[in-house]
């Protein structure tokens, strides 16, 4: 929606200005990355101004125009991304955001909306697709794009698009798990109840059996390089951390819309983990230590 312009403010700067959440939004999801989504931003706003006032003018939609060039920048990126994740120290997991009500950086229209295409396991499972089929997925069926307007904004035939769209959503069937009890409710609290306490009894009995924990540390921070299944290794794993971190202070907050903690040492967050939880047990973790994934979760100091 267009917001009314300020005084003294150009109407077409403001209406161009106030797509821009949008685009956040947008980019977010095609990509799994806070930062590289202001970049591809950031760009579609340069080759906007890099045009004349009469090339801009010709635009009959001004938003259409700037939902295209971001989404084709997005597909230029998630090109490059898979090499990129290839040289990536260790696991790789989507930045994780807090709800906006609780980001303590970022211009407010930089701040992602949270709904269930943004949990953990929604853009993990994102992350297997090729990058025409994410484009075309997200574009249709999260922001509701037909098939007509997808095709003209990454240069496919409608036909390749429903093809695209309907191969992701296979990928999705496919890595979803049967229908489960629904999560119980405070078995967060619980889990860091027995963290903070050590009690490996009870992590462990709160885990299930099969649960499985990433971490990223994206090779700056210490982390395990590949996943960890079961769950005595995870609880062993969680109690070495408490072990190593004298002073670690575990918050409970939403992470991706989903259940989730947030470790901070000495006042400034060092983990922020989001919880799958299938009925009373925690199925998986994903828990993000990679400093530079954290900006939204951390208070930058006043010069």
């Amino acid at each position: 929606m267009t917001t009314p312009s300020e005084p003294g403010i150009d109407p077409s700067l403001s209406v161009i200005m106030s797509e821009r959440r949008q685009l956040i939004n947008l980019a977010y999801r095609l990509l799994g990355s806070l930062a590289d989504a202001e970049d591809v931003v950031q760009e579609t706003y340069a080759r906007w101004y890099a045009m004349t006032p009469q090339q801009q003018e010709a635009i009959q939609s001004p938003g259409a125009w700037l939902t295209t060039v971001a989404s084709r920048i997005c597909l230029d990126v998630l090109g490059s991304a898979r090499a990129r994740r290839e040289r990536y120290v260790g696991e790789w997991i989507p930045e994780p955001l807090p709800k906006p009500s609780e980001w303590v950086t970022a211009d407010p229209a930089d701040r992602v909306t949270l709904d269930e295409s943004i949990n953990m396991a929604f853009l993990v499972v994102l992350e297997s697709m090729t990058p025409a089929e994410r484009v075309a997925f997200i574009l249709h069926d999260v922001f509701r794009y037909s098939f007509a307007e997808v095709g003209e904004i990454v240069g496919r035939s409608q036909v390749a698009c429903r093809q695209l769209a309907s191969s992701a959503r296979r990928r999705l069937r496919t890595s979803q798990a049967p229908a489960a009890p629904a999560a119980r409710p405070g078995i967060v609290s619980d889990f860091k109840q027995a963290w903070e306490a050590k009690d490996i009894k009870a992590l462990i009995g709160l885990l299930d059996p099969d649960a499985t924990a990433v971490i990223d540390g994206g090779g700056l921070v210490s982390a395990g390089l590949r996943p960890i299944e079961g769950s005595e290794q995870i609880a062993r794993y969680l109690l070495a951390i408490a072990g190593m971190s004298p002073g670690l202070t575990l918050l409970e907050r939403t992470v991706n819309g989903q259940p989730g903690l947030v470790a901070q040492q000495d006042g400034v967050t060092v983990t922020v983990a989001a919880f799958d939880v299938t009925g009373d047990r925690i199925k998986q973790i994903w828990a993000v230590r990679n400093p530079e994934k954290l900006r939204p979760w951390t208070v930058q100091p006043q010069p």
